[in-house]
């Protein structure tokens, strides 16, 4: 009987997530707001199809934990210690500033000093699956506002933990309060943590670590898993990948995330930051690209099915008992958070439109305030009514954000396009090639076409550049090359080619897999800073891409040649062979692009053929007079 009922679950879930989600994306919703309609339908508010969310809530998380790993696995821990102003100032100033504000108002309210600071902590938190999910559909987690918003999303990740280690002090300085009603009548979302009242547990028949034990333990978790990382999990990999056994690959990603997840758990720490921290570890290994192509299924699934759960989560019963509380609830929050939020990218200096965006993204209530309510219930430090009417909320803000985006979209961000002052905005000219970036690789190509009368036209997002440039009679538009929006009104869907060509090398694979997305019937040519930006490029499956320094050196050793007594006919093929040779090899272990120790096999063996063709080719050229 309950495989029946779990099979019957799976089934809603998915024809949900089928029929809702397509359409919401098609309108322009976006797919969030599509998993968030199919949980409202399908929960016990409204259909009643699945009577109870919360058992969903705590398996569905795990999707968030996979999220956490994945971004781990695209930030090197040197990239992460290049952060730590932003996840300090931005973070720090971000979460202080808006408890205090919340807890301020709170007591002005007549609440509670220590339930006022827990409503502050936990209110002060965003959600991390909303707020990154939308940004990695937006392709700017690279951006500015990208950027910034990660690291606040990443210190509240953090700073959650001393949040719940905080409660047991409050509820001895508050002295607790009138619980009223049983704790279990709030929904519960605990699943990626040890409560406050969970200490001293077994977690596997181990007990969990308390008192001084606990840093040590921490400390010991934490090195294990940096050396283990270094030293245990490469040779694993090396082994699985030679045994060239697809689903065991698959099966040690799962493993790693779990085992992150229930390290953690034993700590009471969060499984997301555990999770997120094995992914930095891993980072910097041959093995990433393998592990995010295993992992990213899993995680897609289960974060679907967290929205979803999300959706199921909304109590219309309470909504329907205060409505003009909760709604006065969500907006001053909205708008408080919104306020402190731009005014800290303000003190960063972010530009006005990233700023915005920032704001907007994060200026909801978050998943954890679900958990620090829970706890907080449990420990006597907030009541059970309270809390089912800040589950509400929370809810509610989450729900708000994907449409407060769509505003964004359709309200603020023409105007502040069209209001720009640091150059010209593009304008649709109905030519058939768009250049982004005109720096020294897109002005040859964007002279080239020009020598044949083909129209391109040119988008860069250096103002003084384009300032320049307009002494020497180019007309740059001012933009931003990942912005879909912006190459729309270029006329990207009028073009027939686009030229990405930008300076940055991350902007470059944003870019090219954003407009494979919205315009996939341009034709990308596309710019790499080395082999290793090659192969990403590769993997993009874009229709073109070259290095762009080979060409320049490749023109350096045909000189070299010439000056060492080579002809000039022998050493411009040698050149040329050389080219074509070596872009063959590239496409030939772009398979194996993860696995250093193959690479480094077939790198030695590609050198022998190499030297061998072009001596062969050399020759029978000789032979015919060539």
């Amino acid at each position: 009987m309950m495989g029946t009922d779990l099979l019957f679950s799976v089934f809603v879930f998915l024809a949900a997530a089928c029929v809702l989600v397509p359409i919401s994306k098609l309108t322009g919703l976006g797919s969030v707001i599509g998993y968030l309609i199919a949980g409202v339908l399908i929960g016990p508010h409204v259909l009643g199809l699945i009577a109870e969310p919360e058992t969903i809530l705590h398996f569905s998380e795990f999707g968030v934990v996979m999220m956490l790993f994945l971004i781990g696995l695209e930030l090197q821990p040197k990239a992460l210690w290049e952060m730590r102003t932003r996840l300090l100032g931005l973070g720090g100033i971000q979460v202080f500033a808006t408890v205090v504000a919340i807890t301020a108002i709170a007591i002005a309210l007549d609440v509670p000093t220590a339930e006022a600071i827990v409503i502050g902590m936990a209110l002060a938190l965003s959600s991390t699956a909303i707020a990154i999910q939308i940004m990695q559909d937006r392709s700017i987690m690279g951006h500015p506002e990208g950027r910034s918003g990660f690291s606040v999303l990443l210190f509240q990740d953090v700073i959650v933990i001393a949040m719940i280690a905080a409660l047991p002090l409050l509820a001895v300085w508050g002295a607790g309060v009138d619980l009223g009603q049983e704790a279990s009548q709030v929904p519960s979302y605990a699943g990626d943590h040890g409560g406050a009242s969970d200490h001293g547990a077994v977690s596997g028949g181990i007990p969990k670590p308390e008192g001084m034990w606990l840093p040590v333990a921490i400390f010991a978790v934490f090195g294990g898993m940096v050396l283990s990382g270094r030293l245990l999990l490469r040779p694993v990999f090396r082994l699985i990948a030679r045994s060239k056994v697809r689903e065991t690959f698959t099966a040690i990603a799962l493993l790693l995330v779990v085992g992150a997840a229930l390290l953690m758990n034993w700590l009471g720490l969060s499984s997301a930051l555990g999770a997120f921290i094995a992914g930095v570890v891993l980072a910097d290994s041959e093995y990433r690209h393998q592990l995010e192509s295993d992992i990213e299924p899993f995680k897609a699934l289960l974060l679907g099915l967290f929205f979803i759960s999300v959706g199921m989560s909304l109590n219309f019963e309470t909504l329907a008992q205060y409505p003009l509380e909760i709604l006065g609830v969500v907006s001053g929050l909205l708008i408080l958070k919104f306020a402190i939020l731009f005014a800290i990218g303000t003190i960063f200096k972010l530009d006005l439109s990233p700023r915005i965006l920032f704001a907007v993204l994060l200026c909801q209530a978050g998943e954890f305030g679900f958990v620090l309510f829970q706890f907080a219930i449990s420990e006597g430090v907030l009541r059970p009514e309270t809390g089912g009417f800040l589950n509400a909320v929370v809810a509610i803000s989450m729900a708000l954000t994907p449409i407060l985006v769509l505003a964004y979209d359709k309200l603020i961000a023409p105007r502040l396009r069209t209001a720009a002052t640091t150059g010209e905005g593009p304008q649709n000219h109905q030519n058939p090639v768009l250049i982004l970036g005109f720096g020294r690789v897109g002005q040859i190509v964007g002279r080239l076409l020009q020598t044949q009368n083909i129209g391109t036209t040119i988008i860069d997002k250096d103002g003084d550049h384009i300032e320049f440039l307009k002494q020497f009679g180019h007309r740059v538009y001012y933009g931003d090359g990942t912005d879909m929006d912006l190459l729309r009104i270029a006329g990207a869907d009028d073009a027939r080619i686009v030229v990405v060509a930008m300076d940055d090398r991350e902007a470059v694979t944003t870019a090219v897999k954003a407009i494979k997305h919205s315009f996939p019937h341009l034709k990308i040519l596309a710019r790499a800073r080395g082999r290793t930006h090659l192969f990403d490029l590769l993997a993009e499956e874009v229709d073109y891409v070259e290095r762009e320094t080979i060409r320049g050196a490749l023109a350096m050793g045909e000189k070299a040649l010439t000056l060492l007594d080579f002809d000039d006919i022998r050493s411009a093929r040698l050149a040329k062979d050389f080219l074509a040779l070596d872009f063959k090899m590239a496409e030939e272990t772009y398979e194996m692009r993860d696995d250093i120790a193959a690479l480094a096999e077939r790198s030695d063996r590609h050198r022998a053929l190499l030297m061998d063709t072009l001596n062969k080719t050399q020759d029978a050229a000789q032979d015919t007079g060539g």
